[in-house]
Order: C-alpha cells, then sequence, then structure tokens
C-alpha cells in the first residue's frame, strides 16, 4: 500500500493549516491544498464562500502526476526542475508550486483573483510551510509495538463482536 511521503500532525499540521487559511485570507483564493508527491492531500483549506470544492482526492492525484510528468520535461530541457505550474481556463486558474523535495501548494481561483497577488504572497507562505516540513525531518516515526496492536484488536473485538 503506498503511504504519503510526509506525517502531519499536531502542531506543526495546526501552523501549516494556518498559512494556508492566512493565504486564502489575504488572496481571495478559494481552495488551498498541501499535497505530497504521491498524491496524498497533507492539509487542506477553503473560503467559507466558496462553492462546494472539487474532489480533493482526485485533484491531488492529478496535482502530483502532473508535477512530475512536469519534472521529466524539465529534464528533457535540460532543466533541473520548473518550480510552478500555471493552468489558466476562462473562469479558474489552478496554481502549484513546489515547497521543498516532497509537496506541493495548490490553490485554485477564480478570475477575479490577479495572479501575480497569488504568487508574491504564496512564495512567502511556501518559504514557512517548508520550514516547518524541514522540521519534521528530524522528528523519529511513530513505533507502534506489539502492544498496541494487541490492544487495539481487542477494542475491535469488543466493539465489533
Amino acid at each position: 500500500m503506498i503511504e504519503p511521503s510526509l506525517a502531519l500532525y499536531g502542531d506543526a499540521f495546526e501552523r501549516v493549516d494556518d498559512l494556508i487559511q492566512e493565504l486564502l485570507d489575504t488572496t481571495g483564493v478559494r481552495y488551498g491544498l498541501l499535497v505530497d508527491r504521491k498524491g496524498f492531500v497533507l492539509s487542506h483549506k477553503e473560503a467559507l464562500w466558496a462553492p462546494r470544492p472539487p474532489a480533493l482526492d482526485s485533484v491531488a492525484t492529478l496535482v502530483a502526476s502532473n508535477a512530475a510528468a512536469t519534472a521529466a520535461l524539465a529534464n528533457m530541457l535540460g532543466e533541473r526542475t520548473f518550480s510552478e505550474q500555471i493552468h489558466q481556463g476562462e473562469n479558474g486558474t489552478l496554481y502549484v508550486e513546489s515547497v521543498g523535495t516532497d509537496s506541493l501548494l495548490t490553490l485554485i481561483f477564480d478570475a477575479s483573483v490577479p495572479l501575480g497577488k497569488v504568487k508574491v504572497y504564496a512564495k512567502k507562505s511556501i518559504s514557512q510551510i517548508a520550514a516547518i516540513l524541514d522540521e519534521l525531518k528530524d522528528i523519529p516515526p511513530v513505533q507502534l509495538g506489539e502492544d498496541f496492536s494487541a490492544g487495539a484488536t481487542s477494542l475491535l473485538d469488543d466493539l465489533l463482536g
């Protein structure tokens, strides 16, 4: 089974979530997602006024796939990477930018929001999110022992019969 490349939880999750919310509030972006390069949603926020969001898991998977394809194109053209992607339609824009090596900030907004404003504020948020994600690399992974497994099995047996 494929697992997310990052475990974002606790204080780090709240700080990233707050930064994405601040970005939405400042720019007028409808939806903000932090996606890992395997296509998992690590964090997401939506503006209160935004209509029902698209299927976020599908957006995350497609964004990660597109980023992988774009990285291959960059390599073919002799570039180390293309750090951002912009997809503009008649009514909306999808803006994706790398956050370190493991994740992508994905912003979805309508035509009333200036792309330049989004890019300026996104760059600031990205550096802050990247710093938080770098902190997580120093934290050892959670090790669940035999006692946890036996206890969880017992609780599930009691609950489900």
